[in-house]
């Protein structure tokens, strides 16, 4: 089992023809390339790429774009987001003004309004399993570990809409005395704070809930550290910290993770819940895994839902079109967000961190089973628990992962 966890197992010394075999082949005929094919022709415009021979990327990304479509199979759908990422990268690496191309890169990415980004978020949460799965397990970690407080205070970082919390709360008005909770939370939209935080608290009126929500704007350019000193600690309260899908965008530095890790771990929480993609950092060699990864996304979306689903096509090109672009197409650039890394490597820095691995209970396994059989009935999706922690798979490519921290 364990070695169907490591996403850079496919066979690397499989001898392969060389990029600019494939180009020499699309010169001399003009049909489409088979499908067996446009994986292959993808890997070879990335080494191209990789080796500054744009002339013969920009050739093959032609070839790309006529044999990819966002409406056609979950492969051609694939090819499409990967073709226009790499077009990105290198039209950035093809313009002689590097500041209008890193302009002109960073407003391709960013090229859909909030309201869209905000909306594709919401058909992601309802269309897949992937936010209730890391919400729901986080959940169940948190609810374990406050179990028996008198206060608790919830700090999560990057809380959107908070569709993570109303079965919490749910879950900590049954209690008997109830807690008081109090949600700390991050965003970058200070409207969208403020509407989460008022849909909250109603609900949590409607429970019979003493609850209190104190939202903390994080502006794009700032420190996540710095918002850090802005958390009012109470002695009294029990501290809870979420960074669900929300580490990886600190992996540009490093350095600056593990001191935000440590400062984190100095607040003294009972627990950190941390889930996140399972995929390496991008870098051009491990292309493949990145390919790889998506290729499970989209193929898990094409058999769980209907072929003209509108809810799908906002999820493909809106939400993880974003990620491919900026993942591929910001690779090196200071405009990128995204970034990766496999769950092995986010376990080595929390212990470098000070924090220790607390196993999942079964229950929350059972939690995540029950979810996948109620919403998501696809014997595709897969449950695994590795080194104390959760993970999704599709057809056993590991997608997401849940853990807690103490």
């Amino acid at each position: 089992m364990l070695g169907s966890f490591d996403s850079s197992s496919h066979d690397d010394d499989e001898e392969e023809p060389p990029p600019n075999a494939y180009i020499h082949q699309t010169r001399h005929r003009s049909l489409v390339p088979p499908p067996v094919h446009i994986r292959q022709l993808l890997i070879s415009c990335a080494e191209l790429v990789s080796r500054s021979d744009l002339s013969a990327a920009h050739r093959l990304i032609t070839v790309l774009a006529t044999s990819s479509s966002p409406f056609g199979d979950s492969t051609e759908r694939l090819v499409h987001q990967f073709t226009r990422a790499l077009s990105l990268r290198l039209d950035f690496l093809m313009n002689p003004n590097p500041a209008a191309a890193a302009a002109a890169s960073s407003q391709d990415l960013g090229s859909a309004d909030d309201a869209l980004i905000q909306s594709s978020y919401l058909s992601l949460n309802q269309v897949t399993p992937f936010v209730r799965f890391c919400q729901l397990t986080a959940n169940q970690a948190i609810l374990e570990a406050t179990d028996g407080q008198k206060a608790i205070h919830i700090l999560d970082f990057d809380i959107m809409h908070g569709v993570q919390w109303p079965p919490l709360l749910q879950a900590v008005a049954e209690r008997y005395p109830p807690p008081t909770l109090r949600i700390t939370a991050t965003g970058s939209d200070r409207e969208i704070l403020r509407r989460t935080g008022d849909r909250l608290a109603r609900f949590a009126h409607s429970l019979g809930l003493r609850f209190q929500f104190h939202p903390l704007i994080l502006l794009s350019n700032q420190d996540p550290i710095s918002i850090t000193s802005s958390v009012l600690l109470r002695h009294d309260e029990t501290l809870a910290v979420n960074c669900v899908n929300y580490l990886h965008r600190l992996l540009k530095d490093c350095n600056r993770l593990l001191l935000f890790l440590q400062r984190i771990k100095s607040m003294s929480p009972k627990v950190l819940t941390v889930a996140d993609h399972n995929l390496p950092i991008f870098r051009q060699q491990r292309f493949v895994e990145a390919l790889d990864h998506y290729a499970a996304v989209f193929d898990s979306l094409e058999a769980t839902l209907p072929p003209n689903s509108p809810e799908r096509l906002a999820v493909e090109q809106i939400w993880f079109g974003r990620e491919i672009a900026d993942i591929v197409a910001g690779d090196g650039g200071d405009n990128r967000r995204e970034r990766h890394e496999r769950f092995t490597s986010w376990a080595a820095m929390l212990r470098c961190a000070g924090f220790s691995n607390t196993p999942l209970s079964p229950f929350a396994l059972s939690q995540a089973k029950l979810l996948l059989r109620l919403h998501y009935p696809s014997e595709g999706y897969q449950l695994h628990i590795l080194d104390e922690s959760l993970f999704l798979a599709w057809q056993n490519q590991p997608l997401f992962s849940v853990s807690s921290w103490h």
